[in-house]
């Protein structure tokens, strides 16, 4: 039974995870534990009913409120705030009923204002398979006058009382993604956010919490994440009597919703888990869910792919493409990508984007030509688009100057030499949709690139409907509504979410598209580092990785191939100069990825040692510990050396295994206690096989 309802209060449990709250004596729902799935319902704690401590910090400094709103005496990070039209400016929310729907597995909260016709609803969803709770709101006027909403946070996580946590999150910046930053949190609120447009280069709405002791194998980890595309925030608050907890939503700078008579909000949904096994157990936990309840073509193999940016840029036609995909078929390639200058108008980036056509200079005849060539060639057709941006010479630009976001009174700022349209707008969702639809229509399309290449200024919507600061979430409706109708037209189509890198990555987008641009950073020994932050949230089929010519001077091909395999593989090289044992080296590790990539995309990873280190390694371990791959890369390390033993994970203790190049069949606990020592020069790397006797 995942939720049960207790006298006052429930309990949410999973395969392993409890979770409980209450009504206190004072109509507030107290959160009273997070954590290791008990034996007993009265195992639970009840609620401490604290009342507060003087006059100036009121209960909500010692109470963890399950979703706070901004009103009374409690000077705690609200989930809620508003105003009402007479000018009451916060909520005094109630505790009214409480539904378990869907056999049991969901929860709503019914709370609604003292005062006013305000209703909110607490959803919650227990994931039992995969040791995950879902969180969010609605918020409904109910009244006769408008509502304008501020803040509506999706949830609000609450730590055991009395703890001194670490804080997990990433960071970066263009270039320098998903780089794993860990921090104690103190008196105080730490806040993570994005006030882009996009989820951003520089932070993502995850966390993962412990008491400073956790690592990768043990020690409790509390985590979550946001499923959100847009503007988002994450506030870490430690309050002066100990009480932690992490609340996270849609980001309120900037922010204001009017919610009209009748209508309601709703926020994005909050994925939150708990393991006493460490960082590696979280990760894994968030994507063994998203492969199977996220992502759009759970069970497709992702096929690799080629790119042929770097080799033309946008001296793209039929001849050229044709020279490149008949190379990297002979690679073993499966998918070939036509990169930007396809398009109407594309001599360069600064004219053409809007005009979604073929150019008929470059392609007379159209695209299909070009996709005959390459599907007679064995391999699948792909296309790179952008949607959401438009050129200031484009015939789009030029029609409809008003589409782009911007202030009337302000100049435009170009960056790329790009405006944004505005997607909170249905004319500019249905041009959108047309051409795209067109598109698909009419060639044989099996994946798109879908790009986004600057962030956001100027946010103004001219003529909005409602407060135009609604312009934050609605663009997003709005590219979840054109990305989404466009799934449902074409089903087949593999798409990948791509935004200058790894500018919009989160589990919203997911539901869309089936991979992530990680970074533009393409030079191997820095993707290290960079796929490893990104493993700690999304799983490896959705991790697109190019081999291209960037480090190609330092970097041994063989390493960049390697590093590449470790996600979806893709090459992105400029062929026509890759030298014949190039080509070689090239077709034979495409070769070897193919037979493990099944491994790859769907097992489970083991972050065996950090590419903090310059000798780092990771595997990757099939479901049914049948078999896995170790890959192990060696930077630089001055000699003599003796490099340090791997210790394999995730192998059955008692079952027998072998590990290619390395003599013996050992026990999984041998492998794994005993470990296996490696031989490797430096910029070097290896992939040895496991499999079980």
């Amino acid at each position: 039974m995942p939720i049960k309802t207790t006298k006052n209060g429930w309990i949410l449990e999973t395969r392993t995870v409890g979770y409980a709250f209450n009504v206190n004596d004072s109509g507030r729902l107290e959160h009273t534990y997070w954590g290791v799935r008990l034996p007993l319902d009265t195992d639970y704690p009840a609620p401490r009913n604290l009342k507060g401590w003087v006059s100036f910090s009121g209960p909500g400094h010692l109470t963890p409120e399950e979703y706070p709103a901004y009103g009374g005496v409690n000077y705690v990070e609200p989930c809620l705030k508003l105003h009402f039209a007479d000018g009451v400016r916060d909520s005094v929310l109630q505790f009214i009923s409480a539904e378990v729907r869907d056999g049991e597995a969901a929860l709503d909260i019914h709370l609604h204002d003292s005062d006013y016709p305000l209703h909110v609803v607490l959803h919650y969803r227990v994931h039992a398979d995969y040791d995950l709770i879902e969180r969010s709101v609605r918020v409904i006027n109910d009244g006769k006058t408008p509502v304008t909403l501020e803040r509506v946070l999706s949830a609000q996580w609450h730590l055991p009382a009395l703890g001194e946590y670490r804080l997990s999150h990433v960071s970066g910046r263009w270039a320098d993604e998903f780089q794993l930053q860990r921090e104690p949190l103190t008196v105080g609120v730490k806040t993570l956010e994005s006030r882009r447009l996009t989820t951003s280069h520089h932070a993502n709405p995850w966390f993962a919490i412990d008491r400073g002791q956790a690592d990768e194998y043990q020690g409790g980890v509390w985590f979550g994440v946001l499923e959100w595309s847009g503007n988002w925030k994450l506030l870490a608050e430690v309050t002066d009597f100990g009480s932690t907890r992490v609340s996270l939503g849609l980001n309120d700078w900037d922010f204001a919703w009017q919610l009209a008579p009748a209508e309601t909000f709703k926020t994005p949904v909050s994925y939150a888990g708990y393991t006493p096994d460490g960082f590696g157990a979280a990760s894994r936990t968030l994507h063994r869910f998203t492969r199977a309840e996220v992502l759009p073509h759970k069970d497709t193999i992702h096929k690799v792919l080629y790119n042929s940016w770097e080799a033309t840029l946008f001296d793209v036609d039929v001849k050229s493409q044709s020279k490149l995909a008949e190379i990297a078929a002979a690679l073993g390639v499966e998918l070939f990508v036509m990169d930007d200058g396809w398009f109407h108008g594309r001599k360069d980036d600064e004219a053409g984007l809007g005009d979604w056509w073929p150019d008929t200079k470059k392609f007379p005849n159209g695209l299909k030509p070009l996709i005959d060539k390459v599907q007679a060639l064995g391999m699948t057709f792909g296309l790179w688009v952008e949607p959401e941006m438009v050129n200031p010479d484009s015939d789009l630009y030029r029609a409809h100057p008003d589409w782009v976001i911007h202030f009337p009174t302000r100049k435009r700022t170009v960056a790329r030499n790009q405006l944004i349209l505005n997607f909170a707008r249905t004319d500019v969702q249905d041009y959108i949709l047309d051409k795209l639809d067109k598109l698909l229509a009419e060639n044989a399309i099996a994946f798109i690139k879908w790009d986004m290449n600057r962030n956001v200024s100027e946010p103004g919507w001219p003529n909005a409907p409602g407060d135009p600061r609604e312009l934050w979430v609605r663009y997003v409706q709005g590219l979840y509504r054109v990305w989404g109708t466009l799934r449902e037209r074409h089903p087949d189509v593999i798409w990948q979410s791509c935004s200058g890198g790894g500018g919009r990555a989160d589990l919203g987008i997911l539901r869309l598209a089936d991979q992530i641009w990680v970074s533009d950073n393409t030079e191997a020994t820095a993707r290290l580092a960079i796929q490893e932050g990104f493993s700690h949230i999304f799983p490896a089929n959705t991790m697109e990785a190019w081999v291209t010519d960037a480090d190609a001077a330092h970097v041994p091909l063989e390493f960049r191939m390697h590093v590449s395999m470790c996600g979806s593989l893709g090459i992105g090289g400029d062929l026509l100069k890759w030298t014949a044992d190039e080509r070689k080296i090239a077709a034979g590790c495409v070769a070897l990825y193919k037979q493990i990539r099944h491994i790859v995309q769907f097992g489970d990873v083991y972050r065996l040692r950090s590419a903090a280190h310059a000798f780092s390694a990771l595997m990757y371990v099939a479901s049914d510990q049948t078999e896995g791959v170790l890959f192990a890369f060696r930077t630089h390390i001055a000699e003599p050396v003796s490099l340090p033993p791997v210790y394999l994970r995730g192998l059955q203790a008692d079952a027998l295994y072998e590990v290619e190049g390395i003599t013996g069949t050992r026990s999984g606990a041998a492998w794994m206690h005993a470990g296996l020592t490696l031989q490797i020069g430096n910029m070097a790397s290896t992939v040895r096989r496991i499999w079980k006797r």
